[in-house]
């Protein structure tokens, strides 16, 4: 069956990124899908629906009693917590492509570098945790922006401040300036089951206090792509949708069991499946960013992938457990310590580790300086190593690839160029050392992409630096100069577009890309 079968789409968007922040991965992707805080301007909750007097009302003195079996209604826990989530508005400035030099000449808001400044706009939501003003939301919602408007469900507008945010976990706190704000408490005690009646309110569309209903559907969820191993999401199928970032999921005490943060969608709207982060890890985070602090992580310096069945029985495994050491960072704590590549780690501190996620959560709970006994299977054999674990690096720093690689993830980006560019793609052949500064495993063959133009039918089409090219109509790809070779001779025959295949993070998928060469940008 082939990949357009399997997942229903040919859209190299919806194969690859199906994966979707509520509220977007950054400034501008609200505008990019067409809502914008400006184009939804009185299409908000209308003013009136409380007084100040009744805003004022902390939201959770009283939990709701729920009844027994299906509630008739949540209009009164929902009436009590609703005051306390707030949508937030946050404007930014992203550097667009430059217009073609003229000497002599400038254009408005144009960077002296080449390039001009846009601003964008983006929407999300949050809830306060604090009567004294402490806002939790997304990162993703506040990152990048330059001023930051939090909107009350009476319509009052107040401007708020990063207090701290952590990438790592997609969490960020605010606080706006006041005090006896309607607040919600956590609920640390009883952990969410699979079947639990939940109610998610926020601003989705910038449709401010809008609350939809559902179930657990799941808890555990570990979603990779989406940056971060250290969360166990909850999912849910309460309808969530882009501008629920950060906004809150209860349960029917009014408590609040998660942060909204995550969708999976074939088509960028809902479609049943939302993730939350739990409240046991947003507590733990926010209560940290509430005094301004940094969340600080241990570090050993290994990229690690699951151990599959097939490397399982290829090493003759008795289970699939453990973490397989697929790189190792020059000069990093565990290749100091003598762990190689193709080492299995079976356990830490004497605790069996269960998967990657499960070790990076471990080292990332270390201190810095402190001693890890590291069990690890090497050809047939087990030997214990001590790491001295150290500070985690910055998700910038990782990303940029300064310490090439880290705990639970092997994917790393780059701002390295290939050769001259064919159809608005720059590519490379994939040497060890494009493999090591991309992350790409053994097993991928093909040609990486390493830089694209902004204004190309690949860019439009969501391709990104670091996809692999493996095949190029319908011809296995071996190097960029084939690549160039075969783009060349369809121009020349007049054919209007190539099939390619693309892999990104092991998936497979086609995608039909224009042969004429991107348009420069108008001023």
């Amino acid at each position: 069956m082939g990949i357009r079968n399997i997942f229903g789409t040919a859209n190299l968007k919806s194969l690859l990124k199906n994966k979707s922040f509520l509220g977007g991965a950054a400034l501008g992707v609200v505008l990019a899908a067409g809502v914008s805080a400006a184009a939804m301007t009185g299409l908000g909750q209308a003013p009136g629906l409380y007084d100040g007097a009744q805003l004022l009302k902390t939201a959770d003195l009283t939990p709701v009693k729920p009844p027994n079996g299906a509630p008739m209604s949540f209009a009164d826990m929902i009436e009590r917590v609703s005051p306390a989530v707030v949508s937030i508005e946050t404007k930014g400035k992203i550097k667009v492509d430059a217009v073609p030099s003229l000497p002599g000449f400038s254009f408005p808001g144009q960077d002296p570098n080449g390039g001009r400044e846009q601003e964008v706009r983006g929407a999300g939501s949050g809830f306060f945790i604090s009567a004294d003003g402490y806002v939790v939301t997304n990162n993703h919602v506040v990152e990048g922006a330059t001023e930051i408007t939090v909107k009350l469900t009476n319509d009052k507008e107040l401007p708020a401040t990063v207090i701290g945010r952590d990438e790592a976990t997609d969490l960020a706190v605010l606080k706006v300036e006041g005090k006896d704000f309607p607040f919600v408490r956590w609920e640390l005690e009883r952990k969410p089951r699979v079947g639990d009646w939940v109610v998610a309110v926020g601003n989705p569309f910038n449709f401010s206090n809008t609350a939809t209903a559902g179930i657990v559907s799941a808890y555990g969820r570990d979603l990779r792509e989406s940056g971060t191993s250290y969360i166990d999401y909850l999912q849910i199928d309460a309808a969530i949708n882009r501008g629920n970032s950060g906004g809150p999921t209860f349960d029917l005490y009014g408590k609040v069991i998660g942060v909204n943060t995550a969708i999976v969608t074939p088509s960028g709207a809902n479609a049943g499946v939302g993730f939350a982060i739990p409240a046991e890890t947003a507590n733990k985070i926010t209560q940290q960013l509430m005094t301004g602090a940094k969340i600080a992580r241990g570090y050993i310096g290994v990229s690690i992938l699951p151990v599959s069945k097939e490397i399982a029985e290829s090493l003759n495994l008795v289970d699939t457990t453990g973490a397989f050491v697929a790189e190792l960072p020059r000069g990093g704590p565990a290749e100091k310590a003598g762990l190689q590549v193709g080492d299995i780690i079976k356990s830490v501190n004497g605790t069996a580790v269960k998967s990657p996620t499960d070790l990076t959560r471990r080292i990332a709970d270390i201190k810095a300086g402190e001693k890890v006994v590291v069990e690890v299977l090497r050809n047939g054999q087990v030997s214990k190593i001590t790491v001295t674990a150290t500070l985690r690096p910055s998700e910038g720093d990782l990303a940029r690839g300064a310490q090439g690689g880290e705990e639970g993830s092997s994917s790393s980006s780059s701002s390295e160029s290939g050769s001259a560019p064919v159809i608005g793609l720059s590519v490379k052949a994939l040497s060890p050392d494009v493999r090591k500064t991309f992350g790409i495993a053994a097993e991928v063959n093909g040609v990486v992409i390493t830089d694209l133009d902004a204004n190309s039918d690949g860019a439009e089409e969501g391709l990104r630096p670091g996809d692999v090219i493996v095949q190029a109509n319908n011809q296995v790809l071996t190097s960029d100069t084939q690549f160039k070779s075969i783009v060349a001779d369809l121009q020349k025959s007049g054919r209007p577009s190539i099939l390619l295949l693309i892999n990104r993070d092991g998936r497979n998928a086609p995608l039909v890309l224009s042969l004429k060469a991107p348009e420069a940008p108008k001023p």
